[in-house]
């Protein structure tokens, strides 16, 4: 099996590739019609929809000593900084899928 290699993003040696003249000549009607077009683009949020937004804080982090297989960890680490961020996000959506369906009895 074939190491992969990993390309990290600096700013500093790579260029940008963002035509940022273009994007500044952009009109709103450019950008109505580009989000209209886009079935991933999330809606243009108008003043209607902010005058109903509400902050949700996140919950606070419980401070947690675990023990963890040292492969699963470092796999986890390898995938670059914020790996006890992902291991929470694993260990979410774990527990949301089980919540969607209960656990079938083991027998």
């Amino acid at each position: 099996m074939r190491k992969r290699r990993t390309v990290r993003y600096n700013p500093r040696k790579h260029k940008d590739r963002t035509d940022w003249e273009r994007v500044r000549g952009l009109t709103d009607q450019d950008i109505e019609a580009a989000v209209a077009a886009d079935s991933d683009a999330a809606p243009i949020m108008d003043e209607a929809w902010w005058k109903e937004a509400r902050l949700v804080e996140a919950e606070p982090k419980v401070h947690l000593s675990i023990r963890l297989d040292r492969d699963l960890v470092e796999w986890f680490k390898r995938q670059g900084p914020r790996y006890q961020s992902r291991i929470n996000a694993a260990l979410r959506a774990f527990m949301e899928a089980r919540r969607v369906r209960p656990p079938t009895p083991r027998g």
